[in-house]
């Protein structure tokens, strides 16, 4: 079987090109170099020029505060592109995967969100997250769509390696500790996604890792298992804020934790913890000269 994976050169496409690699299937990654989201003029025609059987669409624009100023740029990229990938597989009768985000959800809720939840995003980059998933769905009904939540991974840039690098530079830190999510490591949603195309299973998904933990929690985990690991720590203390007292562009969910009820169902294997995967996270940062 022939896989395509777009925005190769993310965190998450990356991570998802190696697990296809380590699996010995047939896959290419591409990135901007190869195919610009920023232009979905072209992207049906480019997806469609590879003909894979399946298509895991990695590519988005990320940075939330940036999309509260260049709005049409994230909505070209997450919602209209999107559209002309689904509509490029659809041309040949192929399969989409495809990666959107909790930050479709307002965080008003005190119990995890459900696939069945009501979506209201607080910013662009949910807006425009929203409605890229559902733009697929409309033309692929068959598609997968997986959300995800508070990604880090080996490669790229994430929250656990601006920690590090923060935590070797500062004596001090202050993190928010009233936003609560779930910390989600790229080879677990990796895993999930590949586990999701293997059961040939199709409609929309939650996936994080297991328990729940504030921005503070997870960096308090952060340095203290990196300080273990051998990490350089100069911090010496962490100072818990709440989010009025770190202030940005776009205001983030309360409350972003994911029911993993449906998937659970479909994956053969238990999920992992959080603090689990971080602490493997960070040894194979380790290995890999941090």
């Amino acid at each position: 079987m022939k896989y395509l994976v777009t925005g190769a050169a993310g965190q998450l496409g990356r991570e998802t090109v190696l697990a296809l690699r380590a699996a010995g299937e047939q896959v290419t990654g591409i990135d901007r170099e190869e195919l610009d989201f920023s232009r979905p003029d072209k992207v049906a025609e480019g997806i469609r020029a590879y003909r894979a059987d399946w298509v895991i669409n990695c590519a988005a624009y990320t940075q939330v505060d940036k999309a509260e100023e260049q709005r049409e740029l994230a909505f070209l990229v997450n919602r209209d592109a999107a559209k002309a990938v689904a509509e490029g597989v659809a041309s040949y009768g192929g399969k989409l995967a495809h990666v959107s985000t909790d930050f479709i959800f307002d965080g008003e809720q005190s119990h995890p969100y459900s696939e069945e939840d009501a979506a209201n995003p607080l910013g662009v980059y949910g807006q425009s997250k929203l409605e890229g998933e559902q733009a697929v769905r409309d033309i692929l009904p068959d598609s997968i769509v997986v959300r995800t939540a508070w990604v880090y991974g080996v490669h790229g840039h994430n929250f656990v390696k601006t920690i590090l690098r923060l935590a070797a530079e500062r004596d001090e830190l202050r993190v928010v500790d009233d936003q609560v999510g779930t910390p989600s490591w790229t080879a677990d949603i990796s895993r999930a996604l590949l586990s999701l195309i293997g059961a040939d299973a199709s409609g929309v998904y939650h996936f994080t890792n297991e328990g729940v933990a504030s921005w503070y929690d997870f960096a308090s985990e952060i340095v203290s298992i990196a300080g273990k690991a051998g990490f350089p720590i100069r911090m010496k203390t962490l100072s818990p804020i709440p989010t009025k007292d770190f202030p940005l562009p776009a205001k983030r969910p309360a409350y972003s934790v994911l029911s993993k009820e449906k998937i659970r169902k479909v994956l053969d294997y238990p999920i992992p913890h959080w603090r689990k995967s971080l602490v493997d996270m960070l040894g194979k940062l380790k290995e890999h000269g941090g």
